[in-house]
């Protein structure tokens, strides 16, 4: 494109096509410096996933859907963290089971995956440092993909003249822009939400941790008020500009504990789980009444652990 330069210093394009290049050029300008200056966000998903079902993957599309429409930010990955068996839960299979099914259900996905940390700890880990660990490894990986610092000149290099060097020394090499890290952010259901209001489930400080450090996206579903919810508690209602409410407007009611009876009942499941996950779950006769009575009569581990925490505060007051 020639330019020309007119009197007054402004710039002026030769003829009308290049003035339509020149406006085109100044637009996606625009667009790269808005696009630069969104947030980054990986949204977490942690659960039994006992199984994985279709609900749990439209979860992501809907909370990418909204985060992106906010304008602050950008979603570049979503992650399926599922619980490992220390957890205790009533019905829970093995995790090596859930695992292989939520990387079959996500084979064909381009940015949602599954991680299996959480999964392989012997014990289980809270919620909170299930998050602090992605976010740490976030950060980790954005030091190692940081522009480097330029190189200096290495000794036995040919002198340069007085002149040069003073002229060297006067220009300053620019900074090299660092990348914003992306932000963790745990995408749940409304019944998650409301379960930090049970006794013992979860500890105050992580509550705190998890909607102020990290945020929540969460889906709601028809029926829950989780609005009321935010409203009554004092620690989400602090934090309720990180808590973002998702409206599912096409319901839809599955849930693993509908699948697993279900399946105890010889009923299909089909179209409600992916058809790999279907055939998985067939192939291994996973769930069944001999597995639905695994753990029962065994506390839940977060039960276990701050119950005796507040016992034992209560005896030592």
């Amino acid at each position: 494109m020639t330019l020309t330069w007119a009197r007054d210093g402004t710039c002026n394009p030769d003829n009308k096509g290049d003035i339509r290049l020149f406006h085109l050029d100044q637009q996606l300008q625009v667009l790269n410096m808005e696009n630069s200056e969104k947030t980054e966000v990986v949204l977490l998903a942690c659960g039994s996933f006992n199984p994985i079902t279709n609900m749990h993957l439209r979860l992501f599309e809907l909370a990418r859907d909204y985060v992106n429409r906010t304008g602050k930010y950008t979603v570049i990955k979503g992650i399926i963290s599922p619980v490992g068996d220390a957890y205790k839960k009533k019905g829970l299979i093995s995790a090596h089971h859930r695992v292989v099914m939520a990387q079959l259900a996500t084979k064909n996905s381009s940015w949602v995956e599954v991680d299996t940390w959480e999964s392989l700890q012997k014990e289980w880990i809270e919620t909170a440092k299930v998050l602090r660990h992605h976010q740490e490894k976030l950060e980790a990986s954005s030091c190692d993909h940081q522009p480097d610092s330029p190189v200096r000149e290495k000794p036995g290099r040919k002198r340069k003249w007085p002149e040069q060097r003073s002229e060297f020394s006067q220009e300053k090499s620019p900074e090299p822009k660092r990348k914003a890290v992306p932000k963790v952010k745990l995408l749940c259901g409304a019944d998650l939400l409301e379960s930090f209001g049970v006794p013992n489930l979860w500890k105050s400080e992580d509550i705190a941790k998890i909607v102020g450090d990290y945020g929540l996206v969460c889906i709601t579903r028809a029926g829950n008020d989780a609005q009321k919810f935010i409203y009554e508690s004092d620690v989400l209602w602090q934090h309720q500009t990180n808590i973002h409410l998702v409206n599912e407007w096409i319901t839809n009611d599955i849930s693993s504990t509908k699948i697993r009876r279900a399946l105890r009942r010889g009923q299909s499941i089909r179209y409600l789980v992916p058809d790999l996950v279907q055939e998985y779950i067939e192939k291994h006769n996973l769930y069944s009444s001999e597995s639905e009575e695994r753990n029962v009569g065994v506390i839940l581990a977060p039960l276990q652990r701050y119950t005796g925490d507040t016992h034992s505060r209560t005896t030592t007051a």
